[in-house]
């Protein structure tokens, strides 16, 4: 048995062939023994087990190490004061960031008329089929109507609780405004009294104005409570002249502060200049005023100035190309180039941008009647029966859908596109360019040219600016095909093609 246990210890001591060290005679070193095949054994005696308490007392308490824990106790609260007042003098020096203006949801994206529901999906059933569709266009909210029940100029006949049942029935509004809650979407009722009048006089005229907005009041508290967010009117300057206020008061009133702040008052202004507008917003209190100004100032020049004295009231300003009157913005483009320069307009100007259906695919205008909206572009235009012009005429409404697209979205995450100040760069009889730009932000400039030659603009801060333009800037989105997006192009030399626009943008310099 013995005899077997010094074997194995043999076997375990000896090395592999491969392992033992190379001698010239093929011998192993030193006679034979393998070298550094020694094994040693330490005793319990010369086994290091650590110092006792008593002696570590001990050594503690002498001179050097007392010092030394000094030492490094004072460096730790040293280093630790540093980091401190370090941090104190980044967070004293860094730049303050601005408070956020207050904000409402008809500030955060645009608004999407839909006055005829039959012609634009079958009806209020057909606008909630088609609200996957809405809410891929980044909208905020829906202005639906107007559809309740009355005679071409007959007061009489006027039930403004009633909806028309050829468009659909209360439970279909419900249903729409159920799903468009869901997707975060606000949907306004538009309550304009006489909209089917032969002679436009939406409140019947002058004499029937008090008697008609006490039944809009009436309405409107009824539409709320059902869950409507706000209520759209025309002719605001008419209707502040009877008693607004307190249509007013039943919008806001007898809610709280969160819920005043989801539901809005929106008017209708047409043919008024920037400052009798300015002054209307402050006497009629509404939250929101859709303005034919951009119709009305056809020169850079005009609108320049007419931004300029509305720069106070921007949150409240509603812009629109044929908006007001509920026409297709292709009735108001003398080309399809210029449907997406008024897009970028809309999407990049201080205020709320507001569509009309089958403005996001330039759907062109039908006049005397709304145009039935055209669905699934590209499904259609793969049809057998689709010829050649009916295919470019689709592809052209999918790439003027997907640019719509992408200035929605840019707009609804960049803060100076969304809610920054405005500066005037250059203007001219039909161009003009702005500068959008918040605190530390990118900062944007919008450059238009609506004129049927090309212009070159040499765009410039005032004097008094804040801050210096640099000198040159990245093309973001554009119009005209000699502006690749992602190029850089000199600021002071913005050569644009006639109808063409172009969004530039460059970062903030501290």
């Amino acid at each position: 048995m013995s005899t077997e246990v010094d074997m194995k210890d043999v076997e375990l001591n000896e090395l592999d062939p491969e392992k033992q060290p190379m001698t010239g005679d093929g011998q192993t070193a030193s006679g034979g023994e393998k070298n550094g095949n020694v094994k040693t054994k330490a005793s319990e005696e010369e086994a290091f087990t650590g110092l006792s308490k008593e002696e570590l007392m001990k050594v503690a308490g002498t001179p050097g190490w007392v010092r030394t824990r000094w030492v490094l106790l004072i460096l730790f609260w040293l280093g630790w004061l540093g980091m401190l007042a370090g941090a104190i003098a980044i967070i004293v020096k860094a730049p303050r960031c601005k408070p956020i203006p207050e904000m409402h949801w008809w500030n955060n994206g645009p608004l999407y008329q839909i006055a005829d529901v039959e012609a634009f999906s079958e009806g209020l059933e057909g606008v909630e089929k088609k609200l996957d569709n809405i809410n891929q266009l980044k909208v905020k909210g829906l202005v639906l109507g107007p559809f309740h029940t009355v005679q071409a100029d007959q007061p009489s006949t006027l039930l403004l609780k009633e909806i028309d049942p050829t468009v659909g029935s209360k439970k279909d509004l419900m249903a729409v405004l159920e799903k468009a809650h869901k997707k975060g979407i606000s949907v306004v009722l538009d309550l304009t009294p006489n909209y089917l009048g032969v002679v436009r006089q939406p409140w019947f005229g002058s004499a029937h104005l008090d008697g008609v907005m006490a039944s809009v009041q009436d309405a409107a508290a009824y539409w709320l409570e059902m869950g409507v967010d706000g209520i759209k009117l025309s002719d605001l300057d008419k209707a502040a002249s009877g008693n607004l206020s307190q249509l007013l008061a039943v919008v806001k009133g007898n809610q709280t502060q969160d819920d005043k702040a989801k539901r809005m008052l929106m008017g209708v202004a047409e043919g008024l200049s920037a400052a009798e507008l300015s002054q209307l917003l402050n006497v009629s209190g509404v939250d929101l005023a859709l303005s034919d100004l951009l119709e009305s100032n056809r020169q850079g020049v005009q609108l320049a100035n007419a931004l300029d004295t509305l720069s106070a009231d921007r949150g409240r300003l509603g812009w629109g190309f044929g908006a007001t009157r509920q026409l297709q913005m292709a009735q108001r483009a003398a080309s399809r180039a210029l449907i997406r320069l008024y897009q970028l307009l809309l999407f990049t100007l201080p205020g709320t941008p507001v569509f009309n259906y089958g403005d996001e695919i330039g759907l062109p205008a039908q006049y005397g009647i709304f145009p039935k909206m055209v669905w699934e572009l590209e499904k259609e235009s793969k049809s057998e029966q689709s010829n050649a012009t009916v295919e470019a005429e689709l592809r052209e409404f999918s790439e003027v859908r997907k640019w719509f697209k992408s200035l929605s979205e840019l707009r609804g995450k960049e803060r100076s596109l969304l809610h920054g100040d405005y500066q005037r760069l250059q203007s001219s009889a039909s161009t003009l360019a702005f500068l959008r730009s918040w605190d530390q932000s990118e900062r944007f400039v919008t450059a238009v040219n609506w004129g049927q030659a090309e212009e070159t603009l040499s765009l410039a801060l005032a004097s008094t600016a804040e801050f210096e333009l640099p000198p040159s800037a990245t093309v973001t989105l554009s119009t005209d095909p000699k502006m690749e997006e992602e190029s850089t192009v000199e600021l002071d030399k913005v050569t644009l093609g006639p109808g063409q626009g172009v969004l530039l943008s460059f970062p903030y310099q501290g």
